[in-house]
């Protein structure tokens, strides 16, 4: 089997596997932010969260899937290495910078939505 080949399928095999952990991971420890977040609303929380799952998945699978080709190929083990290696760390700071870039806009909603909270406390008799 040509190694560049070897190289596609380790690198498609360690990205899809590395999008699935990282998706799960922040599915099932963001839910509790969203509620925050949301106000409390489990329901629109659980939605949403289900949509940035499905979106988180859409751009990185499609990321994966753009950036495969290798024009030089490969041609010794080395090369393998280096070529998959280089695909991965892009793959882990995209993903980084979207988890970072989803996280800040939560926050602003969440700052907000508690400002908003301690707004109407203070305006209540």
């Amino acid at each position: 089997m040509d190694l560049t080949v070897v190289a596609y399928v380790v690198y498609t095999a360690v990205s899809v596997g590395l999008t699935m952990w990282v998706a799960r991971t922040l599915s099932r420890n963001g839910l509790i932010f969203l509620a925050d977040v949301l106000g409390g609303d489990e329901k629109l929380a659980e939605a949403v969260n289900h949509l940035l799952v499905v979106g988180f998945y859409l751009v990185n699978l499609g990321f994966i899937a753009l950036y495969l080709r290798d024009a030089g190929g490969v041609a010794d083990v080395r090369e393998l290495v280096e070529a998959v290696s280089l695909k991965l760390g892009v793959v882990l700071l995209v993903l980084g910078v979207l988890h970072l870039g989803n996280v800040y806009v939560l926050s602003k909603i969440r700052r907000r939505g508690l400002a908003e909270r301690r707004q109407a406390a203070s305006v209540m008799p």
